[in-house]
């Protein structure tokens, strides 16, 4: 999949439909892509990358969102919802936090894990295999449950 096709797309689209938050979102995904591109790592843009940059944004929109919200910015955590509907358009289905759960079971008999101790193993297999389909916080929330 070409994604920077993808997102030229919709930037073309948000122009002729003038949808503001939507241009200005893709936007800073390309931003990103050309950041990614001007790195220097002579590595075409994959998945994995991708999925990366839409990530940052999507973290930095839900920061942005529970900042806004803890001091009464409607106005402005509403922008950033609507900005962060649009990053998860790109993202994989998130899974629900029984499905979380279930893997996570799955993870802890995987890698023999016993107790509080194991957490950074778990982690470490968790985050690898439920990368873009689970919010971290989720993720080390249910870790330390099922190891408590």
């Amino acid at each position: 999949m070409d994604f920077v096709a993808v997102i030229n797309d919709g930037i073309k689209q948000a122009m002729i439909s003038k949808d503001s938050i939507r241009l200005e979102t893709l936007r800073s995904v390309r931003a990103g892509i050309i950041e990614f591109e001007k790195s220097g790592t002579d590595k075409a843009l994959g998945e994995e990358e991708f999925l990366r940059i839409v990530n940052a944004g999507v973290k930095k929109r839900k920061d942005s969102i529970a900042q806004y919200e803890q001091y009464g910015r409607t106005e402005l955590a509403d922008k950033e919802k609507q900005e962060l509907a649009i990053l998860m358009e790109f993202m994989p289905k998130q899974l629900s936090e029984e499905e979380v759960e279930a893997e996570l079971r799955a993870i802890v008999a995987e890698v023999g894990a016993t107790g509080a101790g194991d957490f950074g193993k778990v982690m470490g297999v968790a985050m690898k295999n439920l990368k873009g389909k689970a919010d971290g916080t989720i993720i080390q929330t249910l870790v330390k449950k099922i190891l408590a």
